[in-house]
């Protein structure tokens, strides 16, 4: 059932309560957030995509460990967004703001066909919404901003590696880079970036708790 992974009310007022808590403090504990889960050898080493916005003015690199194989944690990924499987992150919170957002509980067949240029939404039309630029499959999935943003250009980076025995280590890495005026830098780094981290960890917890879910059911029902 769609319950079972979405966070309960109470984890998303709490949430909302952090958020607000973490914009105060951000100035403080950016280092933390913005590594959040990742060693010290993935927040420094080079990753697929970093070219495309070769000098970031803000970057994150998370991590998380999931018990299950990059095969099975892979098509969750590629049916992320608006309209398609949702972002598996704070539903309630996403849609108080208008997303129209539903957070799947299964891979549905008909939303595996992602392509070059494919964009995945963040809301219905009008929300912001990134373009896919690189699927290479079963490692990597890169979004960036659409070609039409100027003063503006990001990449969110998707990166599977295989850890034995059949497990995956899922890295994130967000880089974008900006016109540096103050209204910039507000709307970015005092809003945004914590906002972001939020919404990223909860997504990073959700993917994590569909693919083994769904990879030990499998299991199971072999062995049965």
């Amino acid at each position: 059932m769609k319950d079972q992974f979405n966070p309960s009310l109470i984890e998303e007022t709490l949430a909302a309560l952090g958020i607000g808590a973490n914009i105060l403090v951000s100035p403080l504990s950016r280092n933390w957030y913005a590594t959040w889960g990742a060693t010290s050898e993935e927040q420094h080493r080079s990753l697929p995509g970093d070219e495309i916005v070769s000098s970031p003015v803000l970057q994150t690199t998370r991590a998380i460990t999931i018990d299950a194989p990059p095969e099975a944690v892979w098509p969750w990924l590629v049916q992320m967004g608006q309209g398609r499987g949702g972002l598996y992150s704070y539903e309630k919170l996403e849609n108080l703001a208008g997303c129209k957002m539903e957070n799947l509980a299964e891979i549905r067949p008909e939303l595996q066909n992602l392509a070059i240029g494919d964009k995945i939404r963040f809301g219905p039309e009008g929300y912001p919404f990134q373009v896919v630029v690189v699927i290479d499959p079963i490692q990597n999935l890169i979004l960036s901003s659409p070609p039409t943003e100027m003063s503006m250009r990001s990449t969110w980076l998707f990166h599977l590696e295989q850890l034995p025995p059949q497990r995956t280590r899922l890295i994130t890495r967000n880089r974008i880079t900006y016109d540096r005026k103050p209204a910039n830098t507000i709307i970015w780094r005092v809003f945004t970036d914590p906002i972001y981290f939020a919404m990223e960890r909860r997504m990073l917890i959700g993917i994590k708790d569909r693919a083994e879910d769904q990879f030990h059911s499998l299991q199971y029902s072999s062995a049965t």
